[in-house]
């Protein structure tokens, strides 16, 4: 929650993905609740929470003024009135406390705080409707989100693990068995006297819940994480027509050479979660530094570093809607490890660093990988990747982004000798530009080599709107061109 105290937090105001202000003088000028409040309340409820303050003019400069409110009371009785009408608000998540007014120069400053609404209250919307009312923040801009966008949300609220659906008409030849014979074999070298290590492979699945009934209606199958973590390549896109696991070694220059190894389904190989996972983790940890450490006579080669990433990538694998459009990416740079998978986060980054709160896509999967001494238990894993990472005096960003799918990002970036990130521009602070600015920047990040008239699709805006703002952000020194104009890229700087 933001805290504003004074004149001097006023001036460096700015609306954000997280911040909205208003003046709210209504006609009389003594203070009246605006009609659009409550699309903001709806996006900061479906996205990461935020604050509202009434009762500041925005300046030509995007800063604010101290304009106070007159009739304090009137508004707040209106706030509350109107979030527990079900016909303006799907649901009231805003606590008594979070609502008052704050007296700074003499004046009255209506603060709002509204949360991330949990996963399972997801859509808020307003008047009544999902599919015509339901907003998410992108920036400083309250975006109306399409019915593909509310009904994944609704499909996002009823199910709590995605991989315990029982699939219809597959069968245990669907599976690979060399995958699940190097599951057996992980699973002994880990715990070599469990006693699942002797059932046939129909228990020993049963037992990991890959094969489940359901006691409600009798029917029994194949789950969706048997599938997923073993499948064979067809069974997988015909239950999954979306899915894609795609892995990439990026080098420094990427204007002459676009990658210089990559793993992806390409019918070579099963394509499947743990093949994938097999093949990649080599590939991650092949030039991390290994300390020279003895423990019990035993020489450890597991380092912070080690743990993090491989954390990260379990925690992309195991979070990830492997129905959405998004694919799973994972890159290797000399910047460092990017990590995304499609679906955003149900519980806020600054929540899940915090470790405690779990609210896992795939708890199958999760506890697969648990079985075998990798990963951690529900609630830990981000405070791990952040203890073997950012304690070492590395970068973590752990984000969403909505552009052009719904997916979590987590980048792990390596810090130079001076301790900065090379090539970053650090004096410019990006919620303070313009939101087609910003939406340009989330864009080149997600792909550096998005066209102007591919920009146009993305953000809605006027070729001519977007050749301008680039223009300007390339001015700023916050993008870079890499190579030319038809096969070059764009760099973010910031």
């Amino acid at each position: 929650m933001l805290k504003i105290t004074s004149l001097e937090d006023i001036a460096v105001l700015r609306e954000s993905s997280d911040v909205e202000c208003k003046k709210a003088q209504g006609r009389d000028g003594k203070g009246e609740l605006p009609k659009d409040l409550w699309e903001t309340y709806s996006a900061f409820a479906n996205t990461q929470g935020g604050d509202i303050f009434l009762g500041l003019k925005e300046n030509t400069d995007g800063s604010f003024k101290l304009v106070g409110i007159e009739n304090t009371q009137k508004i707040i009785d209106d706030f509350w009135t109107t979030v527990n009408n079900p016909q303006k608000a799907s649901m009231n998540i805003v606590r008594e406390h979070w609502v008052g007014v704050l007296e700074i120069d003499g004046k009255n400053l209506i603060h709002i705080h509204i949360p991330r609404a949990m996963r399972k209250q997801q859509p808020v919307f307003i008047n009544g409707n999902p599919l015509t009312g339901t907003y998410r923040r992108f920036n400083s801009t309250d975006i109306k989100q399409n019915g593909e966008s509310v009904r994944r949300m609704l499909a996002e609220q009823m199910i709590g693990s995605r991989d315990e659906k029982i699939l219809h008409g597959f069968t245990i030849a669907d599976l690979e068995p060399e995958t699940l014979a190097a599951f057996r074999n992980f699973f002994r070298a880990h715990k070599s006297d469990h006693p699942w290590l002797s059932l046939n492979d129909q228990d020993f699945l049963s037992s990991l819940s890959c094969w489940r009934r359901d006691w409600g209606t009798g029917e029994e199958g194949l789950t969706l994480a048997a599938i997923i973590m073993f499948g064979k390549h067809q069974p997988i896109h015909e239950a999954l027509p979306n899915y894609l696991l795609d892995y990439q070694e990026l080098p420094a220059d990427t204007t002459q050479t676009r990658w210089l190894d990559r793993i992806v389904p390409d019918g070579t190989w099963s394509g499947n979660v743990f093949d994938f996972y097999r093949r990649v983790i080599r590939k991650l940890e092949e030039d991390l530094k290994t300390p020279f450490a003895v423990v019990d006579n035993i020489r450890q080669d597991d380092s912070l570093t080690h743990q993090a990433v491989r954390e990260a990538l379990i925690n992309c694998l195991v979070h990830a809607d492997y129905s959405d459009r998004a694919s799973v990416k994972v890159t290797k740079s000399p910047k460092g490890f990017y990590f995304r998978n499609p679906g955003l986060m149900r519980v806020p980054a600054e929540i899940a660093l915090e470790g405690g709160e779990s609210d896992c896509r795939n708890r199958t999967l999760h506890s697969m990988f648990l079985l075998l001494g990798l990963g951690e238990r529900a609630g830990s894993g981000l405070p791990k990747i952040k203890q073997g990472w950012t304690d070492q005096g590395h970068d973590l960003k752990l984000y969403d982004s909505h552009v052009p799918y719904l997916q979590s990002v987590a980048e792990l970036s390596w810090v130079s000798d001076d301790g900065v990130n090379d090539g970053v521009n650090d004096g410019v602070n990006e919620s303070a530009l313009p939101a087609i600015q910003q939406q340009i920047l989330a864009c080149f990040r997600e792909n550096p080599r998005y066209t102007a008239h591919q920009l146009v699709a993305l953000t809605s805006k006027s070729k001519r709107t977007v050749e301008r703002h680039i223009k300007a952000l390339k001015d700023g020194n916050i993008i870079e061109r890499i190579g030319t104009d038809k096969a070059g890229s764009w760099k973010v700087k910031l």
